[in-house]
């Protein structure tokens, strides 16, 4: 769900989707951005003496940031496996927030006093990417979406999720986490600080998805802390430490039964008398103050572009019709007798198109991406040296999240990134949407750009991790196109199912825009669904109110896409039989993730070079 990366700060820990991640850092490091490019060339052709003094001068200014960066999220740094500050969580109090906010806009105009000095090309190209991203942050914050903490896909409700980027292997590992337990009713009371500030300032989320919620939080209510799903990490302590392991369980149970549990009965009562109650009715962003101005900005923050909410309904609607042509070829070939809503019921509810156990639905994702593996080299010149593995999404929350998620490596490649299935209702989870949501979530989707990303070298921080959006999931969906000449859509079924998902997101734009600026309902925009895909009924009512309670995000997907063919196509134009898309692929990855902007200022200038 890098399903869908890094975002906010402040907030919550990075946690496990990649969609999640954007929602997590809440303030500092947003993978952003709207406005234009300046078109310069990423070539380093600056004169060496002047270069070398301001780009150190920025090279400083960048690590002072990050650092401020992993102070200000103690929980991202754990996430990145920098052990500094383990024990803390983000204060994420209205003082801080707004201390953070003072402080983005002296660090903004810091840049800009070196971003006039002579820098090289490559410096240049890193501090405008950090100036549109501040610039984007400082916005973002004076829409005071802070005070919407949570949604019913991730949240202070499932903060256990941090265990799992968090190596227990020492002692101070389970220390740390025993005084974050101890010191969570602070961190609980500043979320529902922010969250009664909300409903002071009518800034909440709709009442449809909170109702989720409280279900979420009765499950962290417990009356023996070793069911805690905050207790896992101590269920399994190395050897090593046996002689403490006593000591440490004891120590973890009373955190949980004296702090933890507490401070969620406290949210629960809160949740439930108060908060959800003051929720509004409706579906959209603009039932908020302010709201369609709100939306406008969270448009062009998650397209990267300049973008308006119609002309992203248009496309939509343009890319919705596209496909169905498509989906029509396909209904065509395997001769089914019946219009094309008909063939969407046919596979929703056909047993021979799924599993009816657990087991099977997930040795079959695993035996597909180890088929996947060996046909990377036929499409990639670069590979990444981190691994990745296939794992079930946590039954706590496998209900209410979407059909799968990648959850990126450590910073220094120790922790693998993970592929997470859901495996909830097996019996409605196709076989044939197998290949394409593996290769979106795997390689040469997620996993593939990710731990690309992670491993360069000679970059700031903030590149190696920041995840625009529309880079990120576009290069994931065009992934999912590759499918073909890897060899692995195998049958006409396996195909449609790339349909499916390429459907969906186009489909996102179409529903995304209509409920948050076109006043659609929740039942328009699942019956919109319903009509224009084969996707079964819990995966079309997931997926609406993930749009509902995270305005603008799905956006990025399809916008992303389609900018990366269409530079493929301008390649395609200029080299013709000369194209090797070993060298594209590796021209649109080796910055990491960037604006779509930029992405093409870099196409455009490699294309010239081969001239």
């Amino acid at each position: 769900m890098y399903d869908d990366a890094l975002g906010h700060t402040g907030a919550r820990p990075v946690s496990k989707t990649i969609d999640d991640l954007a929602i997590e850092l809440a303030f500092l490091l947003k993978y952003t951005n709207g406005s234009g490019t300046s078109g310069a060339s990423t070539t380093d052709n600056s004169p060496v003496c002047s270069k070398s003094v301001a780009d150190a001068e920025l090279e400083a200014f960048f690590d002072q940031e990050w650092e401020q960066t992993l102070k200000n999220s103690p929980t991202f740094a754990s996430y990145l496996g920098d052990t500094r500050y383990d024990a803390l969580w983000p204060d994420i109090s209205l003082p801080a927030i707004k201390q953070r906010h003072e402080q983005m806009k002296i660090s903004a105009e810091k840049l800009e006093q070196i971003r006039g000095k002579p820098l090289s090309a490559k410096a240049q190209f890193n501090a405008r990417l950090y100036a549109r991203q501040l610039a984007m942050n400082i916005e973002e914050t004076k829409t005071k979406w802070y005070l919407v903490p949570l949604t019913q896909r991730e949240g202070i409700q499932d903060e256990n999720s941090l265990a799992d980027s968090i190596q227990f292997d020492d002692l101070a590992s389970y220390q740390n986490w025993i005084a974050r337990l101890n010191s969570f009713p602070v961190y609980m009371d500043q979320t529902i600080a922010l969250m009664e500030e909300g409903i002071r300032e009518g800034r909440l989320q709709p009442k449809i998805t909170m109702q989720r919620v409280v279900k979420q939080i009765e499950r962290q209510i417990v009356k023996d802390p070793k069911e805690s799903l905050f207790y896992k990490p101590l269920t399994s302590i190395p050897q090593d430490l046996a002689p403490h392991r006593e000591e440490l369980q004891r120590a973890t149970q009373e955190a949980i039964g004296t702090k933890v549990v507490p401070a969620y009965q406290k949210f629960l009562d809160f949740f439930t008398n108060k908060y959800l109650p003051a929720c509004y009715a409706g579906a959209g962003v603009s039932n908020l103050p302010g709201g369609d101005e709100i939306y406008k900005f969270r448009v062009r923050e998650f397209t990267t572009l300049d973008m308006t909410p119609d002309e992203v309904h248009q496309i939509g609607l343009n890319e919705v019709a596209r496909i169905r042509a498509e989906m029509e070829k396909i209904r065509e070939q395997v001769q089914f007798q019946g219009d094309l809503k008909a063939f969407f019921e046919s596979l929703r509810t056909d047993p021979r198109f799924y599993f009816q156990n657990e087991k099977e639905l997930l040795t079959e994702y695993e035996a597909f991406c180890k088929r996947v593996d060996p046909q990377l080299t036929k499409l990639f010149k670069t590979l990444p040296r981190i691994p990745y593995g296939v794992k079930a999404i946590p039954a706590n929350m496998a209900p209410d999240t979407t059909a799968a998620y990648y959850y990126p490596p450590s910073a220094d490649g120790s922790r693998a990134g993970m592929f997470f299935v859901n495996l909830y209702q097996p019996q409605m989870r196709p076989k044939y949407e197998i290949p394409a949501l593996s290769l979106h979530e795997s390689v040469p989707g997620h996993h593939l750009q990710i731990a690309l990303s992670t491993e360069l070298e000679g970059v700031p921080n903030f590149r190696r991790f920041a995840g625009f959006t529309a880079f990120v999931e576009g290069w994931a969906l065009y992934s999912e196109s590759l499918g073909e000449e890897l060899g692995v859509y195998e049958d006409p079924y396996a195909k449609f199912g790339q349909l499916t998902y390429e459907m969906w997101r186009a489909i996102r734009l179409v529903v995304d825009t209509g409920i948050h600026s076109k006043g659609w309902t929740r039942e328009q925009a699942i019956q919109f669904f319903r009509d224009n895909s084969a996707k079964t009924e819990l995966d079309i009512v997931n997926e609406v109110d993930r749009y509902i309670s995270w305005p603008g995000q799905a956006l990025a997907y399809k916008i992303g896409e389609l900018k990366i063919k269409e530079l493929r196509k301008k390649a395609k134009a200029q080299l013709g039989e000369k194209l090797d898309l070993r060298e594209f692929h590796d021209v649109i990855l080796k910055n990491g993730a960037i604006p779509l902007a930029e992405l093409e200022v870099v196409v455009d200038d490699w294309l010239a070079s081969k001239k």
